[in-house]
Order: C-alpha cells, then sequence, then structure tokens
C-alpha cells in the first residue's frame, strides 16, 4: 500500500516527499499534471533538487514511487477508470498538500482550493470503504483564523465562522477544513495550519521567493511603517516538513489540529531588524503611523512592471499578515516532536536575502540530465 501526495512538485511537497523517502518505507502514489511519464519526472527533479542530487533522486522515484499524471480539478484527476481504480485500490493514507496560493485570484482559488480537495476527499471517500484508511492529513494555513489583532491564537478557537477573511485564499481554505470534517466523518483525520513558512533554518536555498521578496522589500526600507514590538510569526520549511510526515506516520496523533508555528516564540519586527543589523545591514525608523500612507504608495507601485513593482505587489498582498501582531500557539506540535521548537527565523534570515538577492529570487535549477546520460545509483548503472 502507499501514501497518496498531492503538491509533491511544490514547496512544501518537495519536503514531504523528500521526508517520506528518506526516513520511511512506504511506497508512494504522486499526482502530478504533466503529460507524459518523462514530463513528470522532470517536474519532479525541478522540486526535489533542493534536497537531493540527481542519483539518489533517480533511486527514490524509479523504486519508491508511481506517478499519475492527472489534473487534481478534473474529474477522477481526468485518469482513465482502470488507473484510477489503481490509485483507489493501492492508496491507504492522503496527504493532501496540493493548494492554490495566489490570494489575489478568486478563481485560482476556488478552482484548485476547493475543486481539488473535493475529488481528493471523494477519492479518500472511495479508498476508505474499499478497504479502510489509516489516515487523511490536510495541510491547511493559520490564515483561516480571519481577521484578528494582537492574539495569541490556539488550535480549536481558530475557526470563527462570523470572522470575515483576508483573502480568497483563506476563505477557501477555511472551507476545505470544513469538507474534510464533514465528508470523512469515520477517518482518523489530521489537520495541519501552518504559519508563514519563509527559508530552511539548514541552509540558505529556496525556491519559494514570494514572501522573501516581500521581506526583502521591507528589510531594505530605512523607514518601517510597523510596530517595533508587533511579533510575525515566522517558521522555517525544514521544520514544517518534519512535522507533517513524523505526525502523519506515527499510529495516532495526540490532536486532530496543529498549528506548525513559531507561537509565543515569534519574534519581534525589532528583534529581525537588529539581527540583519549585526550582519551588515542598518537599523531602521520605526514609524507606525504611516501605516495609511506606506499601503497607498505600495498600491500605487504594484501597478508598476519591474521587480520594485513585484515587490510591491506582493507585500500589498501580505500586509494584513504583517501588521495583526498575531501568533499561533504551537505547545501541541512541540509536544510531538518530543519538544523540539522551530529555530528562530534571525538565525537564519540573513543568508536567505543574500542567497535570493543574488539570485534575483529565482532558484538556478538543475536541468534534467542529457538524454542517454549515465546515472551512478544505488543499484549500479542506469541510463535516463
Amino acid at each position: 500500500m502507499a501514501i497518496f501526495l498531492t503538491g509533491s512538485t511544490g514547496y512544501l511537497g518537495s519536503y514531504l516527499a523528500t521526508g517520506l523517502l528518506r526516513g520511511h518505507r512506504d511506497a508512494l502514489n504522486l499526482l502530478v499534471r504533466a503529460k507524459s511519464q518523462q514530463e513528470a519526472r522532470e517536474r519532479l527533479w525541478q522540486s526535489l533538487q533542493l534536497h537531493m542530487e540527481f542519483a539518489e533522486f533517480y533511486e527514490q522515484i524509479s523504486s519508491r514511487a508511481k506517478i499519475f499524471l492527472g489534473d487534481l480539478t478534473s474529474e477522477q484527476f481526468g485518469l482513465a477508470d482502470d488507473q484510477y481504480h489503481s490509485l483507489v485500490e493501492s492508496t491507504d493514507s492522503f496527504i493532501h498538500c496540493a493548494a492554490s496560493l495566489n490570494r489575489k485570484s478568486e478563481k485560482q482559488c476556488l478552482n484548485v482550493n476547493l475543486r481539488g480537495t473535493l475529488e481528493v476527499i471523494q477519492m479518500a471517500r472511495r479508498a476508505q470503504d474499499h478497504h479502510g484508511l489509516r489516515r487523511f492529513s490536510h495541510v491547511s494555513t493559520v490564515a483561516v483564523a480571519g481577521t484578528r489583532q494582537d492574539e495569541v491564537v490556539r488550535e480549536d478557537s481558530a475557526i470563527d465562522w462570523a470572522r470575515s477573511d483576508y483573502d480568497p485564499y483563506a476563505r477557501t481554505k477555511k472551507f476545505c477544513e470544513h469538507m474534510v470534517h464533514q465528508l470523512l466523518p469515520d477517518v482518523p483525520r489530521t489537520i495541519f495550519r501552518p504559519a508563514v513558512v519563509l527559508g530552511d533554518s539548514r541552509r540558505p536555498e529556496t525556491t519559494q521567493f514570494d514572501m522573501v521578496q516581500a521581506f526583502s522589500v521591507l528589510a531594505s526600507l530605512p523607514v518601517l511603517p510597523l510596530k517595533p514590538t508587533d511579533r510575525i510569526d515566522i517558521v522555517p520549511a525544514d521544520y514544517v516538513g518534519k512535522a507533517i510526515v513524523a505526525i502523519h506516520q506515527k499510529n495516532s496523533s495526540v490532536y486532530s489540529r496543529y498549528h506548525l508555528s513559531s507561537g509565543t516564540a515569534s519574534q519581534t519586527y525589532r528583534e529581525l531588524t537588529d539581527a540583519l543589523a549585526q550582519a551588515g545591514g542598518s537599523h531602521p525608523k520605526y514609524l507606525p503611523a504611516l501605516g495609511g500612507t506606506f499601503a497607498g504608495i505600495v498600491n500605487w507601485l504594484s501597478h508598476k512592471k519591474n521587480n520594485l513593482g513585484r515587490g510591491a505587489s506582493l507585500l500589498k498582498v501580505f500586509w494584513p499578515y504583517l501588521v495583526w501582531n498575531t501568533v499561533f500557539d504551537n505547545s501541541r506540535v512541540v509536544e510531538e516532536l518530543d519538544g523540539e521548537t522551530p529555530a528562530k527565523f534571525s538565525s537564519y534570515a540573513q543568508p536567505l536575502l543574500k542567497f535570493s538577492r543574488e539570485n534575483k529570487f529565482h532558484y538556478p535549477a538543475k536541468p534534467w540530465p542529457l538524454q542517454n546520460a549515465t546515472v551512478h545509483t544505488a543499484r549500479g548503472v542506469a541510463r535516463s
């Protein structure tokens, strides 16, 4: 039997796929949007090369993973009946990580997050009825908490349907959680809610740059329209990936919902800028009264077709989450991980920003090796 993982070609999904392949023996069923097996493998290589060299990747994907060429939003993922039945019958647990992070597009969030999650739930329902499921893990977001200000939010009180949402992403992810609970009542379910996932505490490289670029703009300003004592809940991707894999693979989890966050240990803006200044940056002035003016300037700059405009556009999208001074209690995940807490953002922010700026906020991806190139694997020699 296998774990069905969605989103394996995405940033967080690459951490989950790598963690499962390296730390566990289960086979993986991977849904990849591609026209051919080779195209799917190349997409996976673009994602997983952040974590492994080609020889390891080739060995792991060839021996441990089965790739299904499909689309999350199509009925039965667009698979032929025999392929779909094979997928259902060979899957005994789910990690649904795929999602649209496009906070500006209602259409994209409705299609990918709502329709896609419904398709995954329907497959899980069929698998549960056929042979039973070990677990259904759903990767959500702390943004489901809706509009907040100056709060510490705990898992069981995060969703309040009377609250407004900041964007379509938060709204659709909140409803996705609702569907999981309503449509899979007899399946062991785990909801994971990451906070702001930003970088890797072990290395400077990243393949996800949206929030990094927004933070880079803030870090370069001499004046910040923020309160220096406000906290921002940032968590590294390696901690999030480790937590999801570890809890999913347990025989039973203690809780049904987990905030994957820095919690009350989240750092203040002053702590972050002081750390960056010690690494060669400057100490900005904090003038929170300029928040309204700054938001207007960001809105104007967001229409520019250049790097500054892109950074401003991202700041505009993330601004509500930068000024809400809200953190998410993480005592549950710390308990599950035997007391391990996430690294502080200040400990790795400077190398992350340096890598991102030097590479112009693009990952220098390595292409698939040339056709017929020799690949040395643990089993000997293979040809791609």
